[in-house]
């Protein structure tokens, strides 16, 4: 694969309660006694949480605590609102990451500004790990700043780019500095010449750091790290630079460095380790002035363009380092079965094949940008969201999807039968869907097996050389717009929406028990067999037998006695709804749902080569799946 191809396709690609320590220092010869409290509020479970919002305690204090982002479903109520744990007195040695201030005022701005002092208070055996963004990511960093401390770190700092994440990381006890950048605080959308600027602030930091003689491990926030990297960071102490790549085929099979000779995709500037030698500042500074120079050229690109200018020979036979950019920069290539990409760990599950430990993931290769990558890394489970997200006021509902073994295993995997194997799918969750708003219910969407993989471009099915299994688990944005899932559209023309939560949330840890206790199972039965008739009555062991083939109005009759259950299953959504008896709520349903569905890309020959999904598939008896033949007809179904 040609390294130009894949940076043009490529482009988007200790569980513990709250610790309450009482440090008493007794009298020796003549010290004065004292005592101070240290203060960690990390997990829920006495009425705090290390997500809750801190105290609002000075008018300096931003306006607004909570994660303010575009509408998302996924959120019942808006994040951050958790009751604020109690201010206590703080060690007099340095803070430690999510301990409230105890100030109460916002420290002068300045205090904030990047300097190699600032920097020292955090490094640790030389190394400081680095992450920036904007008010739209206060999620992303957060959730990247608790893996990080659940491992064990605690020399990070988080660059602010706008006052308001500044001033929200200070309340809540995240090492933080300006950046000066005075970027607008929602989501810029990528490709955007925001994203680009975003971009070329990352490079000024990383030429304005490398001076100050520490290692720095450079991230987006749109990562989350699994595995301590520093120990295996630490095997390669002659890199310069060791960079994570979007290649999507193994070159090595153990935990090694990525063979260079063999990685033709893009390196990736997602996940990339510096030392301060004279070679990585050299090329820190000439990748900025590039940037600053033309503002056309994404950031990414340009690194790659400086890296590869010389790329060759290997540095020696063992360490898997090769000299690049001015001959004297030693190069590695970390090895993306285990410094994941989206497609590597989502996809294809590369790690797990290789029974290797992964030690980050980042959420590039998917399709529904923020919104995106936030539902991938809660399916899996690697997400962490206030405790209201694991509540809702209607409850939840989730059903066991059933798929024949013949149409998810038997004969070739074609575009044929992998859209009768996803169209199966989509109307069984259609009705789950319909069910759900009737019942004023979030759904859990089912899990999604997919025959062929979704890339920006045309290919066989699945990637050559990758360790794609088929069938296999995909991720939702594979078929589901799960932005447009998320977004707030008129009810006047849409209907009520429709909270969903992904696969995995009823497995998840963070689920309270109290939900796992208040459980319905319903099982669809043929109406006119044994104990096979609407009631309001369940066994001792809370199920029910509910009739297949029910309408609106049989729902609601027999469904308003189960209220008070958080959770309802139901065994199946094969022929489980008959439709709506309001047809104008019905119409305003189809005009949401229809917009739920993408595409399909790509096949190969046919420009172009997507093909719409469509969820009233089954209403049409003509319909296959082919691209548009015109331009006139590529157009979503509705």
């Amino acid at each position: 694969m040609g390294s130009r191809w894949w940076r043009n396709s490529c482009q988007e690609v200790a569980g513990s309660k709250p610790l309450f320590l009482t440090i008493y220092t007794t009298v020796i010869v003549g010290i004065v006694v004292s005592s101070f409290y240290v203060f960690s509020a990390i997990y829920s479970g006495s009425g705090s949480s290390w997500l809750s919002s801190p105290p609002s305690i000075s008018s300096s204090h931003v306006d607004d605590h909570n994660i303010n982002q575009m509408p998302n479903l996924f959120q019942p109520t808006t994040a951050m609102e958790a009751p604020p744990p109690p201010l206590q007195p703080r060690s007099i040695s340095e803070k430690s990451i999510w301990d409230v201030p105890r100030t109460k005022k916002m420290p002068p701005l300045k205090s904030f500004k990047l300097t190699k002092e600032l920097i020292e208070k955090r490094v640790k055996d030389n190394v400081i790990i680095v992450t920036f963004g904007n008010y739209a990511f206060m999620d992303f960093i957060l959730t990247w700043v608790k893996h990080l401390t659940d491992l064990g770190l605690s020399n990070l700092i988080v660059g602010a780019m706008d006052n308001k994440l500044l001033e929200a990381l200070y309340w809540r006890g995240v090492p933080v500095f300006d950046m000066g950048s005075h970027m607008s605080t929602v989501d810029v959308g990528w490709g955007s010449p925001t994203f680009h600027k975003m971009g070329r602030e990352k490079v000024i930091l990383i030429d304005a750091i490398l001076p100050y003689g520490y290692e720095l491990l450079m991230c987006d926030t749109d990562m989350v790290w699994l595995k301590n990297p520093l120990p295996y960071l630490a095997r390669y102490p002659d890199a310069d630079v060791l960079t994570s790549s979007d290649s999507v085929e193994p070159t090595v099979v153990d935990d090694s460095l990525d063979n260079w000779k063999q990685v033709g995709a893009a390196y990736n500037i997602g996940i990339f380790h510096w030392r301060p030698s004279e070679s990585s500042k050299k090329l820190a500074k000439q990748w900025k002035d590039m940037l600053l120079a033309d503002d056309t050229i994404w950031d990414q690109n340009g690194f790659n363009d400086l890296v590869r200018r010389q790329l060759g020979p290997s540095v020696d036979e063992e360490s898997g380092l090769v000299y690049a950019f001015d001959g004297n920069l030693k190069l590695g290539i970390l090895p993306a079965s285990i410094f994941c990409s989206g497609h590597t760990y989502f996809v294809q599950a590369m790690y797990q094949q290789l029974r290797l430990d992964p030690y980050a993931v980042h959420t590039t290769f998917q399709y529904a940008g923020t919104d995106g990558k936030r539902h991938r890394l809660r399916e899996a489970m690697a997400f962490y969201d206030p405790p209201e997200y694991y509540d809702s006021p209607g409850g939840f509902l989730s059903f066991k999807p059933s798929i024949p073994k013949s149409m998810l295993l038997d004969g070739p995997h074609t575009v044929e039968s992998h859209f009768a194997l996803v169209n199966y799918q989509m109307k069984q969750i259609r009705s789950a869907l319909a069910i759900a708003t009737l019942l004023n219910r979030t759904l859990v969407m089912p899990p999604l097996w997919c025959r062929l993989d979704r890339l920006w471009f045309a290919h066989p099915g699945v990637l050559e050389r990758s360790m794609t299994r088929q069938p296999f688990l995909c991720p939702l944005d594979h078929v589901f717009e799960v932005n447009v899932m998320l977004k707030d559209l008129a009810q006047e023309e849409f209907g009520p929406g429709i909270s969903i939560r992904e696969y995995s949330f009823l497995d998840n840890p963070s689920l309270p028990r109290h939900m796992k206790e208040s459980w319905l199972d319903v099982q669809l039965c043929q109406e006119g067999t044994k104990d096979c008739h609407a009631s309001n009555n369940t066994s001792p062991t809370r199920q029910l037998k509910f009739p297949k083939h029910s309408d609106e109005e049989k729902f609601k009759s027999v469904f308003s006695s189960f209220k008070d259950f958080k959770v309802i299953q139901f065994s199946s959504m094969q022929d489980a709804f008959t439709g709506f008896i309001d047809k104008t709520r019905e119409e305003k349903f189809r005009n949401r749902v229809k917009r739920y569905v993408g595409i399909w890309c790509c096949v190969e020959n046919h420009t172009p080569g997507h093909i719409y999904y469509d969820m009233y598939w089954d209403e049409k008896p003509d319909w296959k799946p082919l691209p548009p033949q015109t331009a006139k007809e590529d157009h979503p179904p509705w």
